[in-house]
């Protein structure tokens, strides 16, 4: 089956980096668990409500460049949150980062503080 993004997601791209944003719409195109896009770029002040809220652990968040989603897994049209339908999609995303030769990282993939939902062009390529 294969899923679109939704008009909503769409918009929550505005702002981010041209690269990453091919690489969700090609990885919509190829996963097996349909998503959405919950926030692309952030501003200063919605950061730091985020780090007062403890939902993240640093100010110099990708998401401020423009160099980050998230993504949240949809399944019968509702947000689920199970870690396993997330590698999935993270395997769709980097198939597509693959193909497009884009390096990304996956917060799944990280020792610590695990972030199933986060993927961020990599800083090594894009500083």
């Amino acid at each position: 089956m294969t899923f679109n993004l939704s008009k909503r997601s769409r918009a929550r791209l505005v702002g981010v980096h041209p690269d990453l944003v091919a690489i969700v719409e090609r990885a919509i195109q190829i996963t097996g668990v349909d998503f959405m896009v919950t926030e692309g770029l952030r501003s200063v002040t919605r950061q730091k409500e985020l780090f007062a809220a403890k939902a993240t652990r640093t100010m110099n968040s990708r998401h401020l460049t423009g160099h980050a989603v998230d993504v949240a897994a949809m399944v019968a049209g509702e947000v689920r949150w199970d870690w396993p339908l997330y590698p999935r999609i993270a395997q769709a995303f980097k198939q597509a980062a693959l193909e497009r030769g884009t390096p990304i990282i996956w917060g799944g993939d990280w020792k610590s503080l695990k972030d199933g939902p986060h993927f961020e062009l990599d800083r090594k390529a894009y500083p």
